[in-house]
């Protein structure tokens, strides 16, 4: 089976790649990384205003112009390839949770994660969770149900600095929500960005490799290089079409194998990044680690490869694919 976008969605990829392009992403990631999120809202409000969250969002809010699964997974594949900062995965999964929630409580506050005005962390209680500092919106949830946490704690050091970690406050509402497939759309998600993750990482290693030059040729000219970037591009196109299959099915096993394969392709492209790059590829100033520290960070994201694949082999024998 052959997965291919249509011209809509290329076009849609298009437009993106040129409104991340000219927001230059990673000053917006410096910024985040420090905690001034001046830049980074306002640049979530244009990712908002090309309809990017409202994806999540039914139709039948204001607002809304979904559930479309496959477009998003297109969007993400993007908000990856720029690294774009903030909490994109919780927010949609916020969406998904709150569709199943109260009428009323989901009609009060689905609108504004369409149109951006709100962004959400959701986390388990008593868990860490993404960018608490900056959301207005967050979700604990808690063995009763999902609970509007009414605060957070100190934020905590990552791995990815632009990936800023907090507790949430416990108590708060209760809400009559139920997880439904909000986790297979926070795979799904996730994977997407991997996959645009990785995507930046070898473009940026193929582009270094032609320049640089050893014994008066490029490196890249090398056949070890040539063998470490094919093994990184193969494992990339490979997850692709998981991804997108996942998108079109959104079954949960299909959006844990598309996870799993996503973010080892991309975890496996940042180390021969790092490798090929050398010493450079360290340096803050170069900034290939915004793109490496984040696919360190996306591998273990809503679950980690060994959970991701353990559901894979479960339902395979179960026979529930």
């Amino acid at each position: 089976m052959r997965f291919l976008l249509d011209d809509g969605q290329r076009a849609f990829a298009a437009s993106l790649d040129a409104l991340l392009t000219a927001a230059d992403t990673p000053t917006v990631v410096r910024d985040w990384s420090r905690g001034d999120h001046a830049s980074g809202r306002a640049l979530w409000s244009r990712v908002a205003e090309a309809g990017v969250l409202a994806l999540a969002v039914p139709e039948t809010y204001d607002g809304g112009l979904g559930p479309r699964p496959v477009d998003l997974a297109v969007a993400f594949v993007e908000l990856g390839r720029h690294a774009v900062p903030g909490p994109l995965v919780e927010t949609v999964t916020a969406a998904v949770l709150l569709t199943g929630a109260d009428p009323g409580v989901a009609k009060r506050l689905l609108p504004a994660l369409a149109s951006g005005g709100t962004m959400a962390t959701v986390a388990p209680e008593g868990a860490f969770a993404l960018d608490g500092d900056a959301a207005s919106l967050r979700l604990a949830l808690s063995p009763d149900g999902i609970r509007l946490s009414p605060g957070h704690g100190p934020v905590r050091p990552s791995l990815d600095p632009a990936r800023r970690l907090t507790p949430l406050a416990p108590g708060g509402e209760l809400l009559d929500a139920p997880t439904g497939q909000a986790l297979t759309w926070a795979r799904l998600a996730t994977a997407a960005q991997a996959l645009g993750v990785g995507l930046a990482l070898l473009d940026r290693t193929v582009g270094y490799v032609r320049q640089r030059t050893q014994f008066g040729v490029p490196v890249g000219s090398f056949q070890a290089v040539k063998h470490r970037l094919a093994d990184a591009k193969i494992a990339l196109e490979f997850a692709r079409p998981l991804v997108f299959g996942a998108a079109l099915s959104l079954r949960p096993a299909e959006a844990a194998a598309a996870k799993a394969a996503a973010c080892e392709a991309a975890y496996t492209t940042a180390r021969t990044a790092l490798q090929l790059h050398g010493a450079i590829g360290y340096t803050a100033e170069y900034g290939l680690s915004l793109w490496l520290t984040k696919a360190r960070a996306l591998r273990t994201a809503w679950g980690d490869p060994h959970e991701c694949r353990a559901l894979v082999v479960s339902a395979a024998g179960d026979r529930r694919w």
